[in-house]
This record gives structure tokens, C-alpha cells and sequence, in this order.
């Protein structure tokens, strides 16, 4: 297993290589992914949250439903899942650790029906980022250390132009981060939508 990625935010030299794959951060793989288009260039980073159950914190469940391997009989609420084949690239865990599933180079199947400035496909140009949270709870302060360390990175690497929430690019159908994620604290980009 890699590293912990911990309070990012005094050490800004983390970097994506050239198939972006975040150097300090958990790796576990996700088949939830495919190719972007040929020439698709990533521009937009997307805002998400999830825990499952909802309104837990902590355990594998996250993990299993990005790889595929959740138990759908665990739980209630995990009945809702069955058969979605989903993953955000990356996953900011409530202590402030990343655990990346999908090179930034691969489409994750992320944002589901979406559009954003007139163009839809929004997996096919996006990053996505889970917070491990809810919509409800304020998210913590290594969350935010982590994800700003991370969005630099990303605004290095890629002609990043907007960091946007799940809900700007489907609303009406995802309403996360929700009011609890604190759009001045990721100080390293606008936010636009």
C-alpha cells in the first residue's frame, strides 16, 4: 500500500505524472473507466461527496462500490447501488487521505448525465473528486488542505479552466457538495457555474 497523502497543504510539490497517477496517493484500481475521446483535453474538476451508508464515515464501502465488489446485501441502502458501475478518479477520505482509482489521463464514470457551459459528456473532459462527507456535515480541515494540494496539481498538469460541484453540471438531478463544502477555502481556482 502507498503512502497516506496527509496534510498536503504545506508541501505543494505533489505531482501528477504523464498517464496522471498522483504520486503519493493510495492507489486501488477501478475498472468504472474507459478512454476519453481522442484529443479530449481535461478542463473542468468536479466537486462530489458520497459515504456510504449514508451519513457514515470510515469503512470500505466507498472503496468496494468504486471497484465493484460492494456486498449489496450488507446493507439497505446498498440495494439502491446494485448494478451501478461508477468511480470518481479520486476520493479525499474525512482524515485528509486520497485514494485514487482511475488515472486523470482515463475517462471515470463519474458524472453520469451532465452538462457544463453548453457541453455535455462531462466525464469526457472532467476530473471528478469524491469528499468522503455529506452534504450536512462540514467537511474537515485536512479535506480541504488535501484537496487544494491536489487541485494544484492539477491546474499544473492540465488546462484546467473551472472546479465546479456535481450539482452545477446536473442540477436538478445531484445537489453535492452541497451547502456544508466551503468554496473559499480551495483558494487555488475559481469556481464557476
Amino acid at each position: 500500500q502507498a503512502p497516506s497523502f496527509r496534510n498536503c497543504s504545506g508541501d505543494r510539490q505533489v505531482k501528477l505524472n504523464h498517464e496522471g497517477v498522483l504520486d503519493r496517493a493510495i492507489q486501488i484500481a477501478s475498472a468504472n473507466c474507459d478512454e476519453r475521446p481522442d484529443g479530449e483535453a481535461v478542463s473542468l474538476v468536479v466537486i462530489h461527496s458520497i459515504s456510504l451508508p449514508p451519513g457514515e464515515f470510515g469503512g470500505d464501502a466507498i472503496q468496494r462500490f468504486f471497484t465493484n465488489t460492494l456486498d449489496c446485501a450488507a446493507h439497505p441502502y446498498f440495494e439502491t447501488l446494485r448494478g451501478l458501475r461508477v468511480s470518481a478518479h479520486f476520493l479525499i477520505r474525512r482524515a485528509g487521505d486520497i485514494v485514487q482509482f482511475v488515472p486523470c489521463g482515463k475517462r471515470a464514470w463519474h458524472a453520469g448525465a451532465s452538462c457544463y457551459a453548453g457541453r455535455e459528456r462531462c466525464n469526457d473532459f472532467s476530473v471528478g473528486i469524491e469528499l468522503e462527507g455529506t452534504e450536512d456535515i462540514a467537511y474537515t480541515n485536512p479535506q480541504y488542505e488535501a484537496l487544494t494540494a491536489l487541485v494544484g496539481a492539477l491546474l499544473g498538469r492540465y488546462p484546467i479552466t473551472d472546479v465546479v460541484a456535481h450539482s452545477d453540471i446536473a442540477p436538478g438531478r445531484k445537489t453535492d457538495p452541497g451547502p456544508s463544502f466551503e468554496w473559499e477555502r480551495l483558494r487555488v481556482a475559481p469556481r464557476r457555474g
